[in-house]
């Protein structure tokens, strides 16, 4: 959307009335490239939402209210990549197992994956959210829109659950011994 030649004016008399504060508001809580991102991302916003930003004195508040949203998200982000950068590390240092390792491991991942496809809708999606989004129990409550309580009495039963089929494809598909007395 093409801003007119008044709103290019407007918004650059407010870029140029407070870079300097937003600037320094971002560098004191991030280091300088962050900072730097954080200082685009406010005026960014400005930019797009120029219509809502307040004139005069309540510019500068408006403007630091955006800055501190883009410095908390700055910080999320640092959060995030450090805890993959841990991750990676500790994914870098384990060991890789030997092929028949892998081939049991592989035989185990098939059996959970082929017993969990056998579980209702609302059981999977509990376990999944359980176990590959590690959700905690309030926060499944959350998704889910139920109670604490309810929210963990599905996570015991849905679990409860795929342990028994587990169980069930185990005991069908084990080798049966063979009687003495010859073929039968």
């Amino acid at each position: 959307m093409a801003q007119s030649p008044s709103n290019n004016i407007e918004f650059r008399r407010i870029f140029d009335d407070h870079f300097v504060e937003v600037q320094r508001y971002c560098a004191r809580r991030l280091g300088q490239e962050e900072a730097n991102d954080a200082v685009s991302e406010v005026f960014l916003v400005a930019w797009r939402r120029l219509g809502e930003v307040p004139r005069g004195d309540a510019a500068l508040p408006w403007l630091i209210g955006v800055a501190r949203n883009a410095v908390r998200n700055a910080g999320r982000s640092r959060r995030r990549a450090g805890r993959l950068a841990v991750r990676a590390q500790l994914a870098d240092d384990q060991v890789t197992p030997g092929p028949e390792v892998q081939v049991v491991q592989k035989a185990e991942y098939r059996e959970v994956a082929d017993a969990l496809e056998s579980l209702s809708d609302a059981d999977r999606e509990v376990i999944r959210l359980r176990t590959w989004e590690e959700l905690t129990a309030p926060q499944i409550a959350s998704v889910l829109g139920i109670s604490l309580s309810a929210a963990e009495k599905r996570m015991a039963r849905s679990m409860a659950r795929l342990e028994r089929a587990i169980e069930r494809r185990r005991t069908s598909t084990r080798p049966r011994a063979i009687r003495k007395g010859g073929d039968a």
